[in-house]
C-alpha cells in the first residue's frame, strides 16, 4: 500500500508539472494534493515499518512530538484542499462562464497558501500545549503511531484546556471545510441532474467518496472525549485515513482522466501512443 501511493502520487506530481496541458487550476490543486498525501503517508508509515522489521517499537518523546505535528498539519491540509477542490468543482459545473475569472492563478495560490498557513497554524498550537504534559502513568502508546487522544490517555496533567481547543480546531478545520464541500456538491449534483448525462452523474458520485471516506474516519476518533476513546476503532480509523485514502486518491482523482493518462504517456516517452 506504502509503494503504491507513493508511486502514484509521484506520478501525478511529475505528470502534472511536465505537461503544459495540464497547468490548471483544477490539476494545481491535484498536485497540491498528491505532494500532501506523499507527505502525510512519509509521516507515519516509515516509521510503522521499521517497528514492524526490526521488533522494536520504541519513539523518542521529542520523536513522538514531531510526529504528531507533522501528521495533524498534513491531515488538516487535507481537509482544507479536499474543500478547495470541492469549490473549483462546484465552480468549473456550476458556474462555467466564469471559471476563468472566479479560478485565477493568484485565487488559487491564495487558496492553497491559506491552507497551508492555517493547517501549520493549528497544529503548532495543539502540539505547543501538548509538550507542557507530564507523563507520570505508564509510556506505553496504544497505537502504531503518535496520536492526540492516544497520548492523552497517558497524560497525568489536566487536559480540559486542551481538549476544548482540541473540539474547536476540530470544528474549523473539520465542520467548516466539511460544510463547504457538501454545499458544493449538493449544487453540483442538483445541476447534473438536470443534465441527461450518466456519465457526468457517475463522476460526481465517484469523486464524493473520498471525500466521504477522509471526514467519517477523521470525525469518528476526533470528536469525542478522550475518556470515551475506544483504542481498536481508533487504529482501525486510523488506518483508513492515514492508508487507505492517500492510496485511492489517485485512482479517483487522476489516473482515470483521459488528460491525465496522456500526460503519463508522454511522461514516459510514449507522446504517439494512444489511449482509450
Amino acid at each position: 500500500m506504502y509503494l503504491v501511493t507513493m508511486l502514484g502520487n509521484l506520478l501525478i506530481i511529475l505528470a502534472i508539472s511536465s505537461d503544459p496541458h495540464l497547468h490548471t487550476p483544477r490539476y494545481f490543486f491535484l498536485a497540491n494534493l498528491s505532494f500532501i498525501d506523499t507527505c502525510f503517508t512519509c509521516t507515519i508509515v516509515p516509521k510503522v515499518l521499521v517497528n514492524i522489521q526490526t521488533q522494536h517499537y520504541t519513539i523518542s518523546y521529542t520523536g513522538c512530538l514531531m510526529q504528531m505535528y507533522f501528521f495533524m498539519a498534513f491531515a488538516l491540509l487535507d481537509d482544507f484542499l479536499l474543500a478547495v477542490m470541492a469549490y473549483d468543482h462546484y465552480v468549473a459545473i456550476c458556474l462555467p462562464l466564469h471559471y476563468t475569472t472566479i479560478m485565477r492563478p493568484q485565487c488559487c495560490l491564495l487558496l492553497v497558501a491559506t491552507s497551508w498557513l492555517c493547517s501549520h497554524f493549528l497544529a503548532f498550537s495543539l502540539i505547543l500545549l501538548m509538550s507542557r504534559f507530564s507523563f507520570c502513568a505508564s509510556h506505553s502508546i496504544s497505537h502504531f503511531f503518535c496520536d492526540l487522544l492516544p497520548l492523552l490517555k497517558l497524560a497525568c496533567s489536566d487536559t480540559h484546556i486542551f481538549q476544548v481547543m482540541m473540539f474547536i480546531e476540530a470544528a474549523l478545520s473539520g465542520v467548516v471545510p466539511l460544510t463547504c464541500v457538501l454545499t458544493s456538491y449538493v449544487h453540483i449534483i442538483h445541476t447534473i441532474f438536470r443534465v441527461p448525462s450518466a456519465g457526468g452523474k457517475q463522476k460526481v458520485f465517484s469523486t464524493c467518496g473520498p471525500h466521504s471516506l477522509f471526514y467519517a474516519t477523521v470525525f469518528l476518533v476526533y470528536f469525542q472525549p478522550s475518556s470515551s476513546y475506544s483504542p481498536n476503532t481508533g487504529i482501525v480509523a486510523s488506518v483508513i485515513y492515514t492508508m487507505v485514502t492517500p492510496m485511492l486518491n489517485p485512482f479517483i482523482y487522476s489516473l482515470r482522466n483521459k488528460d491525465m493518462k496522456r500526460a503519463l504517456w508522454r511522461l514516459f516517452g510514449c507522446g504517439k501512443c494512444s489511449t482509450p
